[in-house]
């Protein structure tokens, strides 16, 4: 079946620049974050051997749909950049999936939704991918959208510039057009991955007429720009907020029901709570609150606390070791860092019982492809003492083996504390561990573009499969220096690679969920990253907010099927 819409709209222009309260540092645009990359779909759609089309899975409920209303949000912490293309920062999707509408979207089920992409087929072979795109759909400039944006965006930006991309189509030989609304992707080798990673961050399609033949890093659209989602960019007050008004003449017509949304930037965290508790603002994603908040609020018939909409969202938080430092580099220390750290505590402790130990680099949320058989590393102090005194690092006079600095991420209270945590933790058994928050600008140019770092503590997604949430972090050709989120430890064992490249080629289910679990064991056992617990996300919104878990990832909904119910 071939899904079509037939109500669509002109476009209407609208772009304005962005307003500066604030000095903007450079860098943090250079080296802003760089998110965690795509976590598991049903294997029947991920190895196609003949032709398939999408199927128009079932839109949110709408009967009673009421449209008008301006949603408060908030987002946190500020974007770093709005060229997701580039950046793929967590609060940068969140505020650009509005903007930008992507090939196809997830629904709960991680099933793909059409989106500027009515339908697909594939070769039996696996290497033509043939995608029908929209008629009808406007850039917000007024534009026509047509396969000539997917072309460019594939051969130019998917290459050179979209993190996930560049790695989920490294196969990718070139993309005919036969008309305006027909794209043909051409392939050396098949990627059974692609049909989960055609949303509109992982295979972001940016407007040809305003980015072929610029300087596309440092195109001004980046900041100010222009897409084909329900949502048109107004304006980004730096440190204040970021405007977005209701795109009248998006192409499924009626939506969206929003006039408009506008994204407030609160950056303390009881801020927020206030902020939320008052309805100064209606909607916060990922965590907005503390845990101690959100039990707090739920009890509010105002708001809702909910984990759903979270089901392609599978976080996992660790440590990042340098690799190329003389005392990390030794496995011993790594495994003497984990038996060392009470993560049970940890989860308890710190992250309010919304998370739970991890037992490798796969989410257990990512049930197609997640083993629990892994070399495991459970609290246990005098372990730890003995490894490191076998590692060569006995206590000195003063009782330290060695010194390390430790830095979190900058994205929080809970990281700060989580940093607190493995700083006692490490420093009971004689690593003298010193505790760094830096901003995030210097955090991340530390971290990957000059790998100036002992220990540090991030976090990454699954998303629909390991390929694209996974593999970045294991992959030596992944290793990108100054890209953000891309192997930063230097982790590099030909094994891994060998994994991992199988990984990306086999069309067979069975066979592919066995390399991942072969891959999982491996990575465990060498610690390139010390995994240490699993997100279980939560989102806060106002009682009256409706469809708002219709959704893979709350961060990338684009909320053209969101609604104000009337007050009583």
């Amino acid at each position: 079946m071939t899904c079509r819409h037939s109500d669509h709209g002109e476009n209407r222009a609208g772009t304005d620049g962005v307003i500066e309260r604030a000095p903007v540092v450079d860098r943090r645009e250079l080296f802003g974050l760089g998110g965690a990359l795509l976590a598991g779909g049903a294997l029947g759609s991920l190895f196609p051997r003949e032709a398939h089309a999408l199927t128009e899975a079932p839109v949110p409920a709408v009967e009673n749909a009421r449209a008008g209303g301006t949603l408060d949000a908030v987002v946190h912490p500020e974007p770093p950049t709005l060229a997701f293309f580039m950046n793929t920062a967590t609060p940068t999707r969140a505020v650009v999936s509005k903007i930008f509408d992507g090939l196809v979207d997830y629904g709960p089920d991680l099933k793909p939704r059409p989106q500027l992409a009515e339908s697909w087929e594939t070769s039996a072979d696996g290497l033509t991918w043939t995608l029908k795109l929209r008629k009808g759909a406007f850039w917000h400039d007024g534009t026509p959208f047509t396969s000539a944006d997917v072309q460019f965006s594939a051969e130019v930006v998917w290459r050179r510039y979209a993190p996930t991309a560049k790695r989920i189509f490294q196969y990718l030989t070139k993309v005919e057009v036969p008309d305006a609304h027909t794209a043909v992707l051409t392939l050396s080798k098949p990627t059974p991955v692609i049909i989960n990673a055609l949303d509109v961050v992982a295979a972001p399609v940016l407007p040809r007429h305003l980015y072929e033949g610029t300087d596309i890093p440092n195109n001004p659209y980046n900041n100010k720009p222009v897409g084909t989602g329900p949502f048109v960019f107004k304006e980004w007050a730096r440190g204040s907020h970021i405007r977005l008004e209701r795109f009248d003449r998006y192409w499924q017509s009626g939506r969206p029901f929003l006039d408009g949304i506008l994204w407030k930037i609160i950056p303390d965290v009881s801020g927020r709570a206030n902020a939320l508790e008052t309805g100064l603002v209606q909607y916060g994603e990922r965590n907005p609150v503390t845990f101690a908040d959100a039990d707090r609020l739920a009890k509010s018939d105002k708001l809702v606390v909910n984990k759903d909409g979270y089901n392609g969202f599978a976080g996992w938080l660790w440590l990042i070791p340098n690799l190329r430092h003389p005392i990390l580099g030794q496995l011993k220390v790594r495994q003497a860092i984990l038996h060392a750290i009470n993560r049970d505590l940890l989860v308890k402790t710190v992250w309010g019982g919304y998370a739970t130990p991890a037992t490798g680099p796969v989410s257990s949320l990512l049930k197609t492809f997640y083993t629990p058989d892994t070399p495991q590393y459970p609290y246990d102090r005098k372990k730890a003492e003995a490894l490191l005194d076998e590692a060569g690092f006995p206590k000195q006079a003063d009782g330290w083996r060695f010194k390390l600095n430790h830095d979190f991420i900058p994205f929080g209270d809970d990281y700060r504390r989580t940093g607190e945590f493995v700083r006692q933790a490490l420093r009971a058994v004689g690593i003298d561990v010193t505790l760094r928050g830096l901003d995030l600008a210097a955090w991340t140019k530390n971290v990957f573009a000059e790998y100036n770092f002992d220990l540090v503590s991030s976090w990454g997604i699954n998303w629909q499969d390991p390929q694209i949430g996974v593999e970045q972090h294991y992959w030596s050709k992944a290793e990108a220096k100054g890209t953000p989120w891309f192997n930063a430890s230097g982790y590099a064992r030909p094994e891994a690679d060998k994994l991992l490249e199988a990984a990306q080629t086999e069309t067979d289910p069975a066979r592919r969920v066995a390399i991942y679990h072969d891959f999982q064991k491996l990575a465990q056992a060498d610690l390139g990253l010390l995994n240490i617990l699993e997100f279980r996300w939560f989102g806060v919104w106002d009682a009256r907010l409706r469809n708002v878990t219709n959704t893979f990832n709350h961060s990338q909904s684009n909320f053209a099927h969101v609604w104000f119910e009337q007050s009583a």
